[in-house]
C-alpha cells in the first residue's frame, strides 16, 4: 500500500446538527455540520405530517423565478435599446465621410435618418458627401440591427 495518499482519519470527529444535538464519530473531517439528525427528523420524532423546508426550496424557487424574470426584462430592454430611434448615427460605423455628411445635414440619430428615408432614397442622396454606397451601407446596417425600413426606402430609384 502506498504511503501518504490516504486522508487523515479522525476517530473523534464532532458532528453538530442545526437543532443543537452533537455526537462523535469517525471521519476524515474534524467537524461535520448537518441540518437534520435522528433527534429532529420527522420520521424519527413521529411528526411525519410536518413539512420541513430547511433549505428554503420554495424561497430558492422564487429567487430563481425572479432572476429569470429580471433576465427576460433585461433582454427586452437591450432589444429596445438596440432598435431605438435615439441611437446615434456614429454607432452604425458607416465611416467618417458619410457620418460627417449626415451630421452637417442635421441627421445625428437613427430616427432622423429613418424619417429622411421615408421621404425616399433621393432625399438622402441629395445630402452633399453622401452617395449611393453610403446609402447602401446605411440600409444594410439598419437591417442588421433590426430596424424596419420605410416602404419608400425599399423602392429602387434610378
Amino acid at each position: 500500500m502506498k504511503k501518504d495518499i490516504h486522508p487523515t482519519f479522525y476517530p473523534d470527529a464532532q458532528v453538530i446538527c442545526a437543532c443543537g444535538n452533537t455526537w462523535t464519530t469517525g471521519s476524515t473531517k474534524k467537524v461535520i455540520h448537518t441540518e437534520v439528525c435522528s433527534k429532529c427528523h420527522p420520521f424519527f420524532t413521529g411528526q411525519q405530517q410536518r413539512l420541513i423546508d430547511i433549505e428554503g426550496q420554495v424561497d430558492r424557487f422564487y429567487r430563481r423565478l425572479q432572476a429569470r424574470q429580471e433576465y427576460i426584462e433585461e433582454q427586452k430592454a437591450r432589444e429596445a435599446a438596440r432598435t431605438s430611434p435615439e441611437r446615434p448615427i456614429a454607432e452604425l460605423e458607416l465611416g467618417n465621410r458619410p457620418t460627417e455628411a449626415l451630421a452637417k445635414a442635421g441627421i445625428t440619430k437613427v430616427g432622423q435618418a429613418l424619417e429622411k428615408l421615408a421621404q425616399g432614397e433621393q432625399a438622402l442622396l441629395e445630402i452633399e458627401g453622401f452617395g449611393r454606397k453610403s446609402l447602401i451601407d446605411l440600409k444594410k446596417k439598419l437591417r442588421q440591427l433590426g430596424y424596419e425600413l420605410p416602404a419608400a426606402a425599399t423602392e429602387v430609384s434610378v
